[in-house]
Order: structure tokens, then sequence, then C-alpha cells
């Protein structure tokens, strides 16, 4: 009889060996009653409480060639832990002329054996629940303890002897960067770039990408939330990022992710009104200009210049500057102390004696009483045409003194320091890359601006709200300098460099490249970068940046 040989191992933890023992025990079985293998079908580290074994349904679907009319297995469960399946795939098998027998199991074809084959095939059923009862209980009891319970780490975590989770203190601080610059308003690739920049990898050892950032920046596990199928546990593992901090950065990617068109300039200039020219005190107005590749620039002009009146101040880029403004607006409403003065300082306004309002409320009480006093004497029947008239007088003197005294209540409402506190916090959960938001940043906090040529002075609406930025503080942060800008910005002009310098840059760029790639893997791929760019023509946009690589 012509027969095939069905072997299956369900986890990875088992061996090859065990595939190679089941080929062994239904070869010999084989053997013994005259039987010829035709072919085998191996399925790895595959369930059989499911049907969706490649191997298997290949086997079953070449059973109606008539090629055997047999498959051998090393126990019936290696064929299913299913009794459903079993049956199902059975029939299938005997509709072809095919019947599944075990090498190991001895099961006659009387009824007694029929009976035994059911019991078998039901045991192995119970042990593949039972299994899995005892899997998901012990899981459960893991979760229930906090407990690391496979899976892929997160970055920032480890996992200690007693499989709890525990702060790496090598990764944990780029974690916790990389929510604050996202809150600060640096993009998901500025992110990428820079984790990859400080040499930060996965925990499978891959280079960081945008949907690692994303999943990071989502996970709340960075919060101390454990979670595990139903059970969630708040501080069940060590935080790493604040809870403030992370819901302010899920409210700006639910922002980002409506705002596909976030990153276009916007025509509105948020400073008209409130930005000056350090040197004449004039206003700075929005223009704008076209260069020769039709790209539309925005930018700030001095009014004096404009219009020639002896000011030599340079234009500004429009996004430069709000963006230095906007960013030290989002600094003053997270200074705690800031804030908590502010409230004190708004709650003695409100709680000061109001001059307006007893007047407001005499006059109107006077009013009433005029009124009063006309509808008793019309009661006693004197109603003349100067009656009349005098009562709609005092009738609309009334309303306009309710809509004053009404003005004067909601411009001093009773509200209490929490109550102020809660309206400033709501500030910190502003996009700062959104048009409104920062629109409403402006007209709130910022009273005025005086551009300088060395610095800037920021003055704020509140007592001791004026700072001061130099360009200096400007050059080292973030945003960079624009003190060159100008109206339209053409294209830097090349330079090719002769010979001999190309030839003593060449030289100190391999020995910096050289010293790259010796001290440190992580910068390998800038030093191909600059290398790639800078050693094959030497063209560059000014000597200062040779100057700064080389250096």
């Amino acid at each position: 009889m012509n027969a095939v040989i069905y072997a299956r191992y369900s986890s990875d933890n088992q061996r090859e060996e065990s595939i190679e023992g089941q080929l062994r025990e239904c070869k010999e079985f084989a053997e013994a009653n005259d039987m010829i293998i035709v072919d085998t079908y191996i399925d790895r580290a595959l369930s059989a409480k499911t049907d969706n074994r490649p191997e298997f349904q290949k086997m079953i679907k070449d059973s109606a060639k008539g090629a055997f009319v047999l498959v051998i297995v090393w126990k019936l469960d290696r064929f299913a832990r299913n009794r459903y399946d079993s049956a199902h795939y059975k029939a299938v098998l005997q509709k072809n002329g095919v019947k599944v027998v075990s090498a190991t199991e001895k099961i006659s074809q009387t009824p007694e054996g029929i009976l035994l084959e059911s019991l078998l095939e039901g045991m192995a059923e119970y042990y593949s629940a039972e299994l899995a009862e005892k899997v998901t209980r012990g899981l459960t009891e893991n979760a229930l303890k906090c407990k690391y319970n496979g899976g892929t780490l997160p970055i920032g975590y480890a996992i200690d002897e007693n499989q709890f989770f525990i702060v790496d203190p090598l990764t944990a601080p780029a974690v916790l960067d990389a929510f604050k610059h996202y809150a600060e308003g640096a993009t998901m690739q500025q992110i990428t770039d820079e984790l990859n920049l400080r040499g930060v990898r996965t925990k499978k050892n891959t280079r960081i990408t945008l949907n690692t950032v994303t999943r990071m920046l989502h996970n709340r596990r960075y919060i101390g939330e454990y979670k595990y199928s139903d059970i969630t546990t708040p501080n069940g593992i060590p935080p790493i990022v604040p809870v403030d901090l992370f819901e302010r950065v899920q409210d700006m990617m639910k922002a980002n992710k409506k705002a596909p068109a976030k990153h276009k300039a916007e025509d509105e200039y948020l400073l008209t009104t409130k930005l000056f020219c350090g040197k004449c005190k004039c206003l700075m107005a929005g223009e704008s200009g076209t260069s020769h590749t039709k790209h539309v620039h925005h930018y700030y002009k001095c009014v004096s210049v404009k219009y020639h009146r002896g000011c030599d101040k340079k234009t500004v880029r429009k996004e430069w500057i709000e963006d230095i403004v906007i960013s030290y607006l989002m600094q003053i409403i997270f200074d705690d102390n800031l804030m908590d003065k502010l409230a004190d300082t708004l709650l003695e306004h409100l709680h000061k004696e109001n001059d307006t309002l007893p007047i407001l409320q005499k006059q109107f009480a006077e009013t009433q009483k005029s009124i009063d006093n006309i509808l008793n004497a019309i009661q006693q029947g004197i109603f003349t045409t100067s009656t009349k008239e005098r009562l709609e007088a005092l009738e609309r003197e009334k309303s306009e003194l309710s809509v004053q005294i009404m003005k004067e209540e909601l411009s001093r409402p009773n509200l209490t320091k929490e109550q102020i506190l809660f309206w400033i916090h709501k500030f910190r959960k502003l996009n700062p890359k959104k048009l409104e938001h920062r629109r409403r940043l402006v007209n709130s906090f910022l009273n005025s601006v005086y551009l300088f040529d060395d610095k800037i002075i920021i003055d704020c609406n509140y007592k001791d709200g004026t700072e001061t930025i130099t360009f200096e503080e400007i050059e080292n942060s973030a945003l960079g300098s624009d003190l060159t800008s100008l109206a339209a910005p053409k294209t830097a002009r090349h330079i090719a460099l002769p010979f001999f310098l190309r030839y003593y840059f060449k030289t100190h760029l391999r020995n910096l490249l050289m010293n790259i790639r010796k001290h440190s893997k992580h910068f390998s791929h800038i030093a191909a970068q600059i290398f790639r760019h800078c050693s094959d023509s030497f063209y560059c946009y000014n000597y200062r940046w040779t100057t700064c690589i080389i250096s």
C-alpha cells in the first residue's frame, strides 16, 4: 500500500529532532506493515488546534489524486487536536479512499477501536485546552504582578532577573527627550534622525524609523501604565514620561493628523501691529516676494525702510521671527512660578473695590422708585400724556442701566485662583504649529516685540514681562539665526575651490573621517554622507561651510 507521512510540532521551543523522531518511527511502522512511503508532509511550529497548516492542506488536496491510500502519523494528536477538524478531514480523506493510521497507538478496526480512537482524540483536545488554560492563568498571574509577559520591549525599558520592568538608564533619557521635542514643535522625522544620531536602536538592534517613533509617542507604558489583555494597572511599571507631557503630545498628534498641510506657509502675519524696528521704533509690516524659482517668501520689513526714510534695518523672514516669539511664549506659560504670580495679580485686580458698580446700582434703584411712583399715580386715576412719556423714558433708562450693571459685573467676575489657573493652564495644550493656536498665544500674552541688529526685546502683557534675547543665544538654539535674510532669498552661489585648496581639504577631510569611523560606529553613516558630498567635486555654498567641516 502506498502511504504518506504527516509530521508536525507546535512550538518554536521544540527542536528539529522532534520531527526526525516522528519520521523514524513512522518509517519503521510502514516497513513492518509492507507500506511504501511515496511522500512526506511536515509542518513546523504550527498548532493542531487550527487547520491553517500549509503542508496539512496540501496533503488533503493531494489525497484526491489517488497516489496514496494511507496517512501515517506518529500519534493522532499530530493530525488534529480539534474533534471537529479531525472528523471533518477524516471524512474528506475517506471520500478520497484514504485512511489515517497511528504508528504508535494500536487501534483496531473493531467498534472498540473506533471508541478508543474517539477517546484519544478527545484526550488530545483536552490536553490542548488544559495547556492553553494553564498558560493563560500563568500570564494572568504575571499581569496582576505587572511582570513581563513576552513580546517586544519598548525602547527605554529592560527586564530584571525577576521579570519586572526597570528603566534603562542608557535609552530612557532619549525617550523623554523625544516627547519633549515633539511637544516643542519638532517633527516626527526630526525626532527619528535625532534618535539615530544618538545611537539609539530598537530591541531587535535595527535603526529607528518613523513607525518606531509613532508607536513610541503613543505607548502608554511610558507613563507607567501596565496593560495585558483586559488587565490595566496604572503606575504598574516605572514611568519615564510625565503624564501632563504625554497627554499634551497626544493632543498635538491628534491635531497634526487632521492637518496634513501644516507645513505650508501661512499668509497671515501674526506680529502685525506688535513688531517694531529697534532702530527707528517704526512698525515692521508683513510683505512677500517671489524668487526666480517662483517660490513665495514671506518676511517683515521696517516701514521706514519701505518708504526710504533713512532706516537701514534688514528684513527678516516671517517664519523665523514668529517661531522665536511663539517659542518664548510657550516657555513662559510652562513657568509654574510665573503663572502662579499672574493668577495672584488677576485675583487681586478682581477683588478690588468697584467704584462704578455702586453708582449704577443706586441710579437703577432711583429709576425703579420713580417708575413705581408713576404706576401708583396711574392706579389713582392720574394719567396724562406727560405721565405716559415720563414712564416710557424711565423704562428706557432702567433698561440701559441694567445692561451697564451686567457689563460691569462681567468685567470683574467672582473667580477663584483655581479657576484662573485652570484657564491659564489650558494654553499649555495649544499646538504651536497650528495657526489658530499661535494667534491665540500672541493675542493673549504678547504686547510688543522690538527687533535690533543684535537682540530682540519681547514685552508681554504682565508686569515685569519684558525679556531681552540676544542673537548669540538664538544662534546656539535650534532656531538658528536670520541676520542675513533678504526679501526673496537667492539660491546660494556655488564656489569652485582652487586645486591646491581641494587637495588640502580632501587630505584633512579623509583624516577627519578616519577618526570618526575609528572612535564611533554611530557616526559612520554621517561620515559617509560628508565624504560623498565633498570629496568628489568640492563645490560648496561658501568657504565657511567647508572650513567648519574641516575644523
